[in-house]
């Protein structure tokens, strides 16, 4: 039987590389135009179908983690990923960097519904779990701003790809040789903490739908943004690419601080009573930084990742809590595609909201989408706790 921390570990540290791997073209897109002799806005989609795939394709990676092998497909996701960072470095024309973000966007699509899973049925504490996997993913997005933004400056954009690309295969290659097999049996079923009335189940489901397609669409808009927009806003503060590289990590540290506390907090509290309040948080920040730059930008920028990323970890462990081990992974597999399709859609809106009114526009339409996330939470039902979950939460409020 594998260790349930050692899985664990090799599980956090993809989800680290699954952002980062995502987000390495956001950061890097500023200095690839010039370099490719194209405008921001006219790169920017090429990265559409990478993010669309990551979406679309957990569907079936969600199937196959449940019917074949969810340690299988894990080594597929780190040997994939990483190789196709590293085509990227290679590419040649905008045809072939489509294709290869593409690539990215199909592995990458293994890891939410298959990596969250094992998660899930290793777990002792689902809630605190899930927020230290969360951490893990929210240092991925910071640590791609800064890597990218200092191999990009000193190295060139090819390698920012290449470099995380080799050890993304070398960390695939160790997980092969530790992780042996799969023992489901052994799951922990940390997950079977609460349940909600059948009758109010309906409110669970369109909860998370209306949740997961604004705060997906919102989070991936943001992540794709916010080096750029750091570019243009705080052009009085520094131009330098490693530095606003910095600044953004400096942001994204606040949003792991959040799912960490959140994660904790799901422990003790019901699903409402923590999403309620954070739902309100989205929505003014980000219409406050429409009109803001340099260091109030940062201060509210701060802001919209943690409600960002807080949100991420209450729906993973709304599909956690109401599902069983066998269903899982396609029950995340669900969560995720409406999810990142959603967000997929976001990165050709944000080059489209762009084009026709700048970050101000763009931020104001988010901050519209988010005022969703406040009706969600207001529909959550209230759960219903059984004599196993007593001793470990409170009551629901």
């Amino acid at each position: 039987m594998n260790s349930p921390s050692r899985v664990i570990t090799f599980v956090n540290a993809g989800h680290f590389i699954d952002h980062y791997a995502m987000l390495i073209f956001a950061a890097a897109v500023i200095i690839m135009g010039p370099a490719l002799g194209m405008a921001y806005s006219e790169l920017l989609p090429y990265a559409t179908p990478g993010f669309i795939a990551f979406g679309a394709g957990s569907l079936i990676t969600g199937w196959l983690g449940d019917r074949w092998s969810r340690r299988h497909m894990m080594v597929i996701f780190f040997v994939g990923i990483g190789l196709s960072m590293i085509s990227v470095g290679f590419v040649q024309t905008p045809l072939q960097l489509g294709a290869a973000l593409l690539a990215i966007g199909i592995f990458a699509s293994i890891y939410h519904p298959v990596g969250t899973a094992m998660i899930v049925s290793y777990a002792e504490k689902l809630g605190a779990q899930m927020g230290i996997n969360g951490v893990w993913g929210n240092l991925g997005v910071a640590s791609s701003a800064l890597v990218t933004g200092v191999i990009g400056q000193y190295l060139g954009w090819r390698w920012a790809f290449i470099v995380p690309g080799v050890v993304t295969v070398l960390i695939g290659i160790a997980f092969a040789m530790t992780v042996m097999h799969e023992d489901r049996k052994g799951a922990r079923q940390a997950a079977a903490q609460a349940r909600v009335a059948k009758e109010d189940m309906w409110r669970v489901v369109l909860s998370l739908v209306i949740v997961v397609i604004a705060i997906s669409t919102t989070f991936n808009a943001v992540t794709v943004a916010l080096p750029k927009l750091f570019a243009e806003r705080l052009a009085d503060l520094t131009r330098s690419p490693a530095l606003l590289g910095v600044i953004a990590a400096g942001v994204y540290v606040f949003g792991a601080m959040t799912q960490y506390t959140i994660g904790r907090l799901l422990d003790k509290h019901s699903l409402k009573t923590v999403a309620l309040p954070l739902s309100f948080m989205l929505a003014p920040f980000l219409y406050f930084a429409a009109s803001l730059s340099n260091l109030p930008l940062i201060v509210v920028s701060i802001g919209i990742v943690m409600g960002a990323f807080g949100q991420v970890t209450v729906n993973d462990a709304m599909v956690g809590k109401y599902t069983t081990e066998e269903w899982r992974s396609r029950a995340y597999a669900v969560r995720y595609f409406v999810g990142f399709t959603a967000a997929g859609a976001s990165v050709g809106l944000v080059a489209w909201l762009y084009d026709q009114g700048g970050f101000s526009m763009m931020l104001r339409a988010f901050a519209a989408l988010c005022l969703l996330a406040i009706a969600a939470a207001i529909i959550l039902p209230r759960e219903i706790r059984t004599p196993a979950t007593q001793g470990g939460l409170n009551r629901a409020s």
